[in-house]
């Protein structure tokens, strides 16, 4: 399993932007497919967009679409959320996630690798 770190995350007014980097540990990253989730206070672990490995397919939300896009560096072993337009609704911990084998889908229990999260606020 490869182990993930995000970063990027903090307080921003909205209509801001920010980005999100999720760094994968070991050689095999371009072999995962890759997701970021969020989580808001009190409520359930929603996705948020996913990505193929090589980067050429992507998947969003409706809430996102449109203000946020995923994109990877198989190079440098990062995963990348550039995240526009941010709404207070957007507050929440953003998780990065790896699946080894299969498509990316909008399922947490189909990743088996988490980060820890990085909090992001957006202020109204």
């Amino acid at each position: 399993q490869v182990q993930l770190v995000e970063s990027g995350g903090g307080l921003v007014q909205a209509g801001g932007s920010l980005r999100l980097s999720c760094a994968a540990s070991g050689r095999t990253f371009g072999y995962y497919a890759m997701a970021w989730f969020r989580q808001a206070p009190g409520k359930e672990r929603e996705f948020v967009t996913a990505i193929t490995p090589s980067g050429g397919i992507t998947d969003y939300a409706d809430s996102v679409k449109g203000r946020f896009t995923i994109s990877r560096d198989n190079a440098k072993n990062t995963l990348y959320l550039q995240m526009s337009r941010l709404k207070p609704e957007d507050t929440a911990v953003y998780y990065c996630a790896a699946r080894r084998w299969g498509n990316p889908t909008t399922r947490g229990r189909d990743y088996e690798s988490w980060g820890r999260g990085t909090q992001v606020t957006v202020s109204s």
